[in-house]
């Protein structure tokens, strides 16, 4: 059975037919995977568009990033920005908007005042908790077409890679 990354990689392969540093099989694999994660990401921006509450998928990954990040329910901003990969003039926008809808707080440190602790409150706790396991159940869409055995090896094979890039 082909797909669209078949034909894809079929007209590269016949461009670069003379090139040995072109690899069908790394093309197809990581466009693939690219596809895989677009689906993704335009499935989560989905579920929030019109969101009734006006709770977009960033305010979600903040939340997410709070909830799960190496200091649960409780970290600085900087702390934040890291983890969400993002500027901390970007985390500061966001955390104000996250404030404003009452989803968070944020307190100076008792112990070094230079330091704002950001916590969720307990909306914010609730409002993660509804979008999480919505989003697992798109991530478990997404991979559907294979069984157990199968997600095993894949992540087996991802793990291997992603391993040979940190050396």
């Amino acid at each position: 059975m082909e797909d669209g990354v078949d034909q894809h990689v079929a007209r590269w392969a016949t461009f670069w037919k003379d090139e040995p540093a072109f690899a069908p099989e790394v093309e197809g694999a990581l466009v693939r995977m690219k596809k895989i994660l677009q689906w993704i990401e335009r499935s989560d921006l989905a579920a929030f568009a019109g969101s009734a509450d006006d709770f977009t998928l960033q305010d979600y990954k903040t939340l997410h990033v709070l909830m799960v990040q190496p200091w649960p329910t409780e970290a600085t901003p900087a702390q934040l920005a890291e983890a969400a990969n993002v500027t901390r003039a970007a985390m500061t926008s966001r955390l104000d908007r996250l404030a404003e809808a009452e989803l968070i707080t944020r307190q100076v440190d008792g112990a070094d005042r230079r330091r704002v602790l950001v916590r969720p409150t307990k909306r914010g706790r609730e409002m993660w908790n509804r979008y999480i396991f919505e989003g697992i159940a798109r991530d478990r869409r997404a991979l559907s077409a294979l069984s157990e055995a199968e997600l095993i090896q894949l992540n087996t094979l991802l793990r291997k890679v992603l391993l040979s890039l940190d050396d």
